[in-house]
């Protein structure tokens, strides 16, 4: 098939080269005329580990090419996917459709014999209707479909994500568009993968609620690691506890500093500005909204308190900027709201990350970046440890507290134990852990 993406963003991207992956004839376009260029050579406009050599491989095969103008590609598309940028609205929170509504009329305008158009951007409830609407206004004797096909994408494992789905899930009101879209994804029936057909807003709604859904576990059990500290329990043991519990499940209960990135803090906000205008307010997610802003700065506050109430003079090294690993994303991360707390409280702020330093440096001012883990701790008075990168989870925790004046570590992601930092000389605080843990054989399962 010939497929067309619409936008060469994180989403576009990623899902363009695992389509041409499959097989497909895919033709990614985007305005940006530069970010093409360095596509065509071969610069990837983001950090997603694998996808370099995935855009290489199907570019060197034909099957996966480039552009900014579309008309072209779409003139001969089986399917045209928008998967243009749909951020938070100034003022109001709402998505902003601009970009999705003015690729849809671009799309309609070119667009020749029967085509799906696919919206792939998260979008709120309805999106397509007006989709169709704008693409019929345009071209009102074209033959095509509107689908929604929402991506449940991680950062940081993105491609195995696309490549082995829990699930795909499709809306459409036709069943010529779903026997499209069944075709485009046939290489994944040998996976098993299954395929879930909706409604077109059921889709669209479906994408919102599985986000607000994680955002939801990830609050729980911030605030659980929080009471975790006032009775002495250890929410680590708690996350295992419940986790293993197959109607809860393990993942997305790890206590931290509170999530961010480029769905959450946006796909919660837009659900919560769509159920009120709606008049079904979804108050939980509110709440979590809420407690996430506040979890944030809480963060700083608990680093002040850990270096004695005062950090005014105190030079603190920062370990991750990004707001998860494996990714160069700074959008709504922790760290944006940490670092700021702590220059205002008086403290100078070095900090590494090992993809982030660029996107970090169009954000955060005043703050020294350094080469490396160990060259951002040498003559800091202590250190936080904000994004959970793997090569901070075997640091020499030795000569971390010898190069800290403080011997001071703060451990937002709880990557260590109290008894290896204690046995290398360092004062170790962690989330939601008491500083004595019952022995670990009494969390053995049989």
């Amino acid at each position: 098939m010939h497929v067309v993406m619409i936008g060469t963003g994180y989403v576009g991207l990623v899902s363009g080269a695992c389509f041409a992956d499959f097989g497909h004839t895919v033709t990614c376009i985007d305005t940006d005329a530069d970010k093409i260029a360095g596509l065509k050579r071969g610069v990837m406009p983001i950090y997603e580990p694998g996808l370099d050599v995935l855009v290489g491989a199907n570019v060197r095969d034909g099957r996966l090419s480039f552009a900014t103008d579309p008309a072209e590609a779409i003139a001969t598309a089986d399917v045209v996917f928008l998967a243009v940028g749909t951020p938070s609205r100034r003022g109001d929170g709402h998505a902003d459709l601009s970009y999705v509504y003015a690729a849809a009329e671009a799309v309609g305008r070119l667009i020749r014999g029967y085509t799906v158009i696919v919206t792939k951007s998260t979008v709120p409830v309805g999106t397509g209707d007006e989709v169709e609407a704008i693409i019929r206004r345009v071209a009102p004797h074209a033959e095509f479909d509107v689908a929604s096909n929402p991506e449940f994408l991680r950062e940081g494992a993105a491609i195995n994500d696309f490549k082995r789905p829990d699930r795909v899930v499709v809306g459409a009101e036709t069943e010529r568009a779903i026997e499209v879209m069944r075709e485009l994804y046939r290489p994944l029936y040998l996976n098993e993968t299954p395929l879930v057909v909706t409604g077109r807003r059921t889709a669209e709604l479906a994408k919102y609620a599985a986000n607000a859904f994680l955002a939801v576990k990830i609050g729980f059990i911030n605030e659980i690691a929080d009471l975790c500290e006032q009775a002495g329990a250890n929410v680590q043991h708690i996350a295992r506890a419940i986790g293993l519990d197959k109607r809860i499940g393990p993942k997305f209960l790890n206590a931290g500093p509170g999530y961010g990135g480029s769905c959450f803090p946006k796909d919660t906000l837009a659900l919560s500005r769509t159920a009120h205008d709606m008049g079904s307010p979804v108050t939980i997610v509110d709440a979590v909204i809420a407690a996430n802003e506040q979890r944030k700065l809480a963060m700083a506050q608990l680093v002040v308190q850990a270096a004695g109430g005062n950090v005014a003079g105190k030079t603190i090294a920062v370990l991750g900027l990004t707001f998860k690993p494996n990714t160069d994303d700074m959008r709504e991360a922790p760290s944006l709201a940490i670092v700021p707390a702590l220059q205002a409280a008086g403290a100078t702020v070095r900090a590494f990350d090992p993809e982030g330093h660029q996107e970090a440096k169009k954000h955060l001012t005043g703050v020294e970046f350094a080469s490396g883990p160990y060259e951002c701790l040498e003559g800091a008075d202590l250190a936080v440890i904000i994004t959970e990168w793997d090569q901070f989870r075997a640091l020499d925790l030795t000569r971390v507290a010898a190069l800290l004046d403080d011997k001071l570590l703060i451990d937002l992601r709880n990557i260590y134990g109290f008894e290896d930092a204690a046995k290398a000389g360092l004062t170790y605080r962690s989330i939601g852990r008491p500083t004595h843990e019952a022995p670990r054989a009494a969390l053995a399962v049989g």
